[in-house]
């Protein structure tokens, strides 16, 4: 595609951006760049987090990894919805109550202030994980179709796109996501519409024939009854269950936007309609995957295979088609979501990061206007820095990054899952200095049995090692709690 073109799309979109950033940041208050206000529409919230719970990932990710995993990601989403209605139920009318900035409070009020900090830290490190993987998987592409093609590094690639969403959050942060991620959500969906009208109207496919050559395709396979695969049923249904309540329900990202709801019912509301909207949007993209196959087997196009008959660098299967087979058309609605896929996946995430530690670590609340703002910069600066350095550590890894994701956020949010689960079903209080150390003996002991069980008993723990990291932790809370005492 013309480089040009490339970056006039580009230029236009970011245009769009920095206006949205120009009327939500008039007016705005001290607390607007962290709540919102508290006055976000509900529906707006549930179809912009929509876009962040998508990102790059499922646009580009999902469609390929059915190659290798068939449709048995869907058992994991499947769980997923489970995971929703506790988060509807559960822990919005806890935040609500609480009227917590930052989910992490509840942890001191809880347990107390070194349980508060170490819940707050294994936030910073797993969203820092996951937004730097999920950008690197945007950045990528955009330096194939422009970057590369104006001789820019990479580097200076991932540089770049980090300067443009400072440019359009710095003022108003999440009072200006909730409306950019409308709009980046949008492009998404159209994107993956679109690229499905391509595909059926290049093989000369009806919507009902489209629907019958996915549902008859040998990867439409979406439940996996073998005990010791990592795509196990009950793996996937429990593991979505949990990773759906720790990377949702305890994430200061996901969570901030829903608490920028002006009340409890309307922050119920909006949960319930994004996880209904994104099940489907998943289900499309997983759809999106077998047309993307069937066009490559109808059009004689080769895809890598590795020794173990694997197929790689299935991350590239969705790009390389919109881009160099697909036609103009496709091509633009595929740069369109993943240019908004690439700022969606980062702008909400360096705001979560910089609310967390700025209020976890260096209490703002009590601090002047001035103050704040300073602070503030000075923090999300530095995020953006660690995103950067994350980025160019795995920028030569291969495979399809959604797995590296789920793999990754089992070790680092298995530890918050099981503070909050002994926390609100028990009244068991402990020894607070004791947290921090059990906290990371978890994961590194759920490590330890994943490879024991591996190699021993070919069991592979797959995304379910957030369940073996939250019952360790529990565990472990369990042997320091103070006799005779309640929370």
């Amino acid at each position: 595609m013309n480089p040009l073109l490339v970056l006039a799309i580009i230029s236009v979109y970011f245009v769009l951006l920095m206006t949205i950033s120009y009327f939500t940041s008039r007016n705005r208050s001290d607390e607007s760049y962290f709540t919102g206000d508290r006055q976000s529409p509900w529906f707006l919230v549930a179809f912009g987090m929509v876009g962040a719970g998508l990102s790059g990932v499922t646009f580009v990710s999902l469609p390929g990894m059915v190659g290798n995993n068939n449709f048995y990601f869907y058992q994991f989403i499947l769980g997923n919805v489970v995971g929703y209605l506790f988060i509807t139920f559960v822990l919005i009318p806890l935040y609500y109550r609480l009227r917590l900035v930052s989910i992490y409070g509840y942890l001191d009020q809880r347990y107390g202030v070194k349980t508060y900090k170490t819940g707050s830290l294994f936030f910073l490190v797993s969203q820092s994980f996951g937004a730097a993987l999920r950008l690197l998987l945007a950045s990528k592409i955009l330096q194939f179709a422009l970057f590369d093609q104006l001789n820019i590094p990479f580097p200076i690639t991932v540089i770049i796109i980090l300067l443009l969403v400072w440019l359009y959050t710095n003022k108003s942060g999440i009072k200006t996501i909730v409306w950019t991620d409308t709009l980046q959500t949008t492009f998404l969906v159209l994107g993956a519409i679109i690229t499905i009208y391509t595909i059926t109207t290049s093989l000369n496919l009806s919507f009902s024939g489209a629907i019958q050559q996915v549902t008859e395709h040998k990867y439409f396979e979406v439940f996996n009854w073998e005990n010791k695969s990592s795509n196990n049923f009950f793996k996937q249904f429990i593991a979505g269950i949990l990773v759906a309540i720790a990377m949702i329900g305890l994430d200061q990202n996901m969570m901030q936007k829903t608490l920028t709801c002006k009340n409890q019912w309307d922050a119920q509301k909006n949960t319930l309609t994004y996880s209904f909207i994104l099940a489907i949007t998943q289900f499309l993209f997983l759809g999106l995957g077998i047309l993307l196959y069937i066009y490559t087997e109808n059009n004689g196009i080769t895809l890598a295979v590795g020794e173990n008959g694997a197929l790689l660098d299935t991350d590239n299967l969705f790009p390389d088609l919109a881009l160099n087979h697909l036609g103009i058309f496709a091509g633009i609605s595929f740069l369109l979501g993943i240019i908004a896929a690439s700022f969606s996946s980062v702008d909400s995430s360096l705001t979560a990061l910089t609310t967390s530690f700025t209020y976890d670590f260096l209490d703002i609340s009590h601090k002047s206007s001035a103050d704040k703002k300073r602070l503030k910069n000075w923090v999300l600066l530095g995020f953006s820095v660690v995103l950067f350095l994350i980025i160019m550590l795995f920028a030569n890894s291969r495979g399809d990054v959604v797995s590296l994701i789920f793999k990754v956020a089992g070790y680092t949010y298995g530890p918050l899952l099981g503070l909050y689960m002994l926390g609100m079903f028990t009244k068991i209080a402990v020894k607070d200095k004791w947290v921090p150390l059990i906290c990371v003996l978890a994961p590194v002991l759920t490590y330890l049995l994943s490879v024991f069980f591996a190699q021993s008993f070919n069991f592979d723990f797959g995304f379910i090692n957030i369940a073996v990291n939250a019952g360790l932790t529990i565990l472990g809370l369990l042997l320091v709690k103070q006799k005779g005492e309640t929370a």
